[in-house]
């Protein structure tokens, strides 16, 4: 198991979304602690950093997975037309 950190400004981010959608979300970052990579996953091109993006609805969560230390620290969560900027 991976240990799940959000960081602050992802959380802010939550705060803006309709009830279901925050519901929707908080269950699949939930779920990434046992399936890091889960269907659907994509790696994300043009970083440095090991980011990954899952889908969830019009929302997207982007995510920075340490095999060494097992951790997923949730780097922004957003609707998919902002979240990438």
């Amino acid at each position: 198991m991976y240990k799940v950190i959000i960081k602050r400004e992802a959380l802010k981010e939550l705060k803006h979304f309709p009830d279901r959608s925050v519901k929707a979300i908080t269950k699949s970052i939930e779920q990434l602690s046992g399936d890091l990579r889960p269907a659907g996953c994509k790696k994300l091109k043009g970083s440095s950093e090991n980011l990954w993006r899952i889908r969830v609805g019009d929302y997207r969560i982007v995510y920075l997975i340490d095999d060494v230390i097992r951790i997923i620290n949730i780097r922004s969560i957003g609707n998919r037309k902002d979240v990438y900027e």
